[in-house]
């Protein structure tokens, strides 16, 4: 097959073909600008449109990462503003659905590049696929509070924004419906694809929603420290006009700009305050990507409604876990692991005491040595990390909204599950960002077997997936031997839950009810008359 051409608004691309699970070939295109880079006096800035290019540019190969701390060493550059789109056929008769992946990694590392993100699963289904990277770390969500310096934050969300325009102006000419695309993401691109529906830039660009184990209220979805003094002392600068921080910001060099953000403490702990992540933008003249509380705009109904997915694994906390044992932290179960700081208690109080107490007495019954009880550490972390805000979040959409919200919990173990084998852990439940493993293959992937568990659970979920990118409905029929369920969205009188494991089954309530009736009664603590 001859490798393809396709002429978008800024030129013409060279693509390549590839193979899908299956063995059947579809069009790829990578590394395709969607912004101007974002250099010299660029950096730290929102995105720009992307300039136009003579001539035929190679879109054979991956563009660079955003810079980053990798594993053992920092990657990517500054000039990373690129997408990629895979397609089974070009300028098509029929247009197909459009999924626009949004990866995670804190708002500080990783790419949608294709050593996480391959392609060979999700092009099994008839949709264009489209995956990028965005600015992170202090490149994407430093701010400034002076507004004439037109760094109030949140480029890195910015950079999505400019991503959907691209995808809205060129996607028909790789058979992609600009009027049916569907953004999902998981853990920090879980929560961005909540903060899409929130902002107001985003409105019109998108239609369905999927967000996997995030959602714009986690704790750690959120910047919570002004760190621009902190970094520039890092810097050996000392001095409080910004004009002359920001100047000096954009002239080191960006393994200095990331080894000095480092020495700001950022833990993802829920009492922990996050250096650099999505902000509420103070007014300027620049039209903001977030204005107000997520937690207000979702009370007021108004943010774009559009069909949605939400749900996590089963063990997120996990994760959480690794993090406290590794050293990173070092905090296991001490008071700012247990508390989040969404329940606004200062930590060291009487009253912030006595939720300790009640969040222990909760989770570990009196157990006097809680250390030992690991699954009840993996559910307290789950919970008060992620899954708390997730399911408050689906809640509060539909008081507030009429489009269908479908919950799930994901609790498929097999082979393909990679995080617990990097942490050593061997205990039953599903760990953060394991379900990614089911919807894209990458160097973790071991070899699938015909007929086997990790098999259906590929098929199972990227079914349920396009699904819903195709019709707003992820078990359309009733004669799919895949999908033996009907996964229905949730309502004012039932929260139906579908469980994703080996089977598929329906659930009539929260698995974790009785957790998340807990913390609906911590948040309603008050410093004065503290009862539960």
């Amino acid at each position: 097959m001859a490798e393809p051409l396709v002429s978008v608004r800024e030129g013409k691309l060279l693509g390549s073909v590839k193979s899908d699970l299956n063995g059947k070939t579809f069009f790829s295109f990578q590394g395709i600008p969607y912004a101007k880079p974002p250099l010299g006096e660029l950096r730290f800035k929102a995105p720009q449109p992307p300039e136009k290019w003579k001539g035929v540019r190679d879109a054979t190969k991956e563009g660079s990462e955003c810079y980053a701390k990798g594993i053992s060493a920092y990657v990517g550059s500054e000039d990373c503003l690129v997408l990629n789109v895979f397609t089974r056929e070009i300028s098509g008769s029929t247009l197909k659905p459009v999924m626009f992946w949004i990866h995670g990694g804190e708002f500080t590392s990783s790419s949608g590049n294709s050593d996480l993100y391959g392609l060979e699963f999700l092009l099994t289904e008839d949709i264009v696929l489209v995956t990028f990277n965005y600015r992170l770390g202090p490149l994407g969500f430093l701010r400034l509070r002076d507004p004439s310096l037109g760094v109030p934050g949140n480029a890195g969300l910015k950079d999505m924004v400019m991503a959907l325009k691209w995808v809205q102006r060129n996607i028909k000419q790789f058979s992609g419906d600009p009027n049916n695309v569907t953004i999902f993401g998981e853990s920090a691109g879980g929560a961005a694809v909540h903060l899409l529906m929130l902002s107001p830039t985003a409105k019109g660009l998108f239609h369905k929603a999927i967000s996997q184990s995030g959602c714009a209220t986690n704790v750690w979805a959120s910047c919570s420290k002004y760190t621009i003094h902190q970094l520039a002392e890092n810097l050996g600068v000392y001095t409080n006009d910004e004009e002359l921080l920001l100047k000096h910001l954009r002239n080191v060099s960006l393994e200095e700009l990331f080894r000095a953000s480092e020495k700001i403490p950022d833990h993802l702990m829920v009492g922990v305050f996050r250096p650099f992540g999505p902000v509420v933008e103070e007014p300027s003249d620049e039209e903001a990507f977030l204005s107000e509380d997520p937690s207000t705009i979702m009370k007021s109904g108004n943010y774009t409604k559009v069909p949605l997915i939400i749900g996590c694994c089963n063990r997120e906390g996990m994760f959480v876990y690794s993090l406290c044992i590794t050293g990173k932290t070092n905090k296991l179960l001490l008071d700012e692991t247990v508390v989040p700081r969404s329940m606004n208690l200062r930590v060291g109080s009487d009253i912030y005491k006595r939720a300790v107490e009640e969040i222990k007495r909760f989770y570990f019954h009196n157990n006097e040595n809680p250390l030992t009880d690991l699954d009840n550490i993996y559910r307290l972390y789950t919970d008060n990390a992620f899954q708390y805000e997730v399911y408050k979040t689906a809640k509060s959409h539909l008081d507030s909204s009429k489009t269908p919200i479908f919950f799930y919990n994901f609790f498929l173990d097999t082979e393909l599950n990679f995080m617990k084998p990097l942490y050593g852990m061997n205990e039953p439940g599903v760990c953060h960002a394991e379900d990614i493993a089911y919807l894209f293959k990458s160097f973790f992937t071991p070899d699938i077997e015909p007929g086997s568990a990790e098999l259906v659970g590929i098929l199972r979920m990227v079914k349920l997936w396009a699904n819903f990118a195709k019709y707003g409905n992820p078990t359309p029929t009733n004669d799919d031997p895949l999908l033996p369920v009907k996964w229905s969205p949730v309502t004012a009188n039932s929260f139906q839950v579908l469980d994703i494991g080996e089977e598929l089954k329906i659930l009539p309530d929260h698995p974790e009810r009785k957790a998340m009736e807990f913390w609906d009664r911590m948040h309603m603590i008050k410093p004065i008359n503290f009862q539960l």
